[in-house]
């Protein structure tokens, strides 16, 4: 009774617990039981997640108790699916990912998408001017919420490049989103959900389903008119060696059932824009509290433009700011990543076993057993971070490269690389079979907006005290980000 209280909490109390049991108890596995649900562990060993994750598909699924909860917000799509049906979307995803990412973060995608955000904030930002007292006086300033342009930009891109619409993320279909995924959210922490729902709720969340439907069926719909419109030998001829371009071409093309290319659809909208938005909405607020790691950031970006020209490199011919990438920007990457292990997108997970099971810490599994860890947790682990877990230093991920020239200082774009972590120790972007598709996509789109926004604007709070999350599957930030902007003199 007092585990199913205790899931009751507000979402950023029961955060902080999974907080505390990870810093308590280190990597052990913990028991939890809570009425009316199957038995349950809390996993913190990053050898006990591998293990979860290589037998993704076979001994651990998502399971009933994760669909229940989830299927009248995803039905059927890829983050509910087990088996063939999840098989055929996420081959979907490969084949749009692999033929598009360049045009993803191309400048027909990401830089358009980024200038018009880029645009925003130049119109909102201010020049800091001296005045007396050595106090900077700042004329005509306006708030700006940083969430809700990142929102928007991974918006744009998403509907342009994967669904080929246009699409905004003020629109009806992203309230009624985002209330049917905290509504959601609740049914994973309150067991008594169903009565909740008959009672106070269910209408409400019944409205906004059925609008984030209609609205999966309309693209749906729109690309099986323009498909029916192409012409039959240009557009029709598979022998050409030409695919679908859109993610939706894509899911129409391996999947039949027009309802589950619908709910995939949505699926992988929410997947694609809300966590990369939420990720670096985070990103930011760390960055206004550590202002050394910004500049460091910036003189990272100032030293890669130095070594390039201005406007194209003699190999490739591309534009400078394409290479504007994680190979190249270290830093820059190991800031993102810092981010996501103190404010992962996903702060929950859920697993089922399918049949008996031990652990290899020797923690045996009876069938229909729920494993969850909780990657916000995992990320404040002192047992697996060291001491200074809850600190943000972006240079945990970094290490002396062997091609560093001798006394390059710290932040040189030579001077360190990048090192990965493991899934178990890590499992931001998941794992195993089910290793994140846009994991590459995030980080390109992550560096490449730090490494274009930071040399040319600074931010300051708009708020007092600290920023949480409000309830959802996912990480929003409870409020926005708002923020003053200054202008910088230092070039793009």
């Amino acid at each position: 009774m007092g585990n199913g209280i205790l899931f009751l909490q507000p979402r950023q109390k029961l955060l902080a617990w999974f907080a505390r049991c990870a810093r308590a108890h280190g990597t052990e596995t913990l028991r939890i039981g809570v009425p009316s649900l199957p038995p349950g562990v809390i996993l913190a060993c990053p050898a006990n997640l591998d293990f979860v994750f290589r037998h993704d598909g076979g001994v651990f699924a998502k399971g009933g108790f994760f669909r229940e909860r989830s299927l009248d917000l995803f039905g059927g799509g890829i983050i509910n699916a087990d088996g063939e049906a999840w098989r055929l979307q996420r081959r979907a995803g490969q084949r749009f990912l692999g033929a598009n990412l360049a045009g993803l973060t191309g400048e027909a995608g990401l830089g358009r998408c980024l200038a018009g955000m880029m645009g925003e904030l130049e119109s909102a930002a201010v020049t800091p001017t001296a005045a007396g007292g050595g106090k900077d006086e700042m004329v005509g300033e306006k708030v700006v919420d940083l969430q809700a342009l990142l929102h928007e930009m991974t918006t744009q891109l998403m509907g342009s490049m994967a669904y080929g619409m246009e699409m905004h993320a003020d629109d009806d279909f992203t309230a009624a989103f985002e209330h049917a995924s905290g509504a959601t959210a609740e049914r994973f922490q309150n067991p008594l959900w169903r009565a909740a729902e008959l009672l106070f709720t269910g209408r409400k969340l019944g409205r906004s389903i059925a609008v984030v439907k209609a609205f999966g069926r309309a693209i749906v719909a729109r690309a099986v008119r323009e498909e029916e419109g192409k012409g039959d030998k240009e557009d029709k001829e598979e022998d050409a060696g030409r695919r679908p371009r859109t993610l939706i071409g894509e899911l129409l093309a391996c999947v039949e059932d027009e309802d589950l290319v619908a709910d995939a659809a949505l699926n992988y909208l929410s997947a694609g824009r809300d966590t990369v938005a939420q990720a670096l909405t985070w990103t930011f607020y760390l960055l206004m509290r550590h202002p050394a790691a910004a500049e460091k950031l910036r003189s990272a970006v100032e030293q890669l433009r130095a070594t390039t020209t201005t406007t194209t490199t003699p190999a490739n011919d591309e534009p400078a700011d394409l290479l504007l990438t994680p190979a190249r920007l270290p830093y820059a990457q190991a800031v993102f990543y810092e981010s996501l292990r103190l404010r992962p997108p996903i702060p929950f997970e859920v697993k089922q076993a399918r049949a008996d099971v031990t652990l290899p810490d020797g923690t045996f599994l009876p069938a229909s057993s729920l494993v969850v860890w909780s990657p916000w947790a995992m990320g404040r682990s002192a047992a697996i971070w060291g001491p200074d877990a809850l600190d943000f230093r972006p240079e945990r991920w970094l290490e002396e490269s062997q091609d560093c020239p001798e006394g390059e200082g710290d932040g040189g774009v030579q001077s360190r690389r990048f090192v990965p972590r493991s899934a178990g120790e890590f499992p931001v972007f998941n794992g195993g079979p089910r290793l994140c598709l846009g994991k590459r996509l995030a980080e390109v789109v992550g560096v490449r907006v730090l490494a274009e926004v930071l040399p040319r604007f600074g931010f300051r709070p708009a708020f007092e005290g600290e920023r949480v999350s409000r309830s959802s599957l996912t990480l929003p930030m409870e409020g926005g980000l708002p923020v003053y902007v200054d202008k910088r003199d230092t070039p793009p």
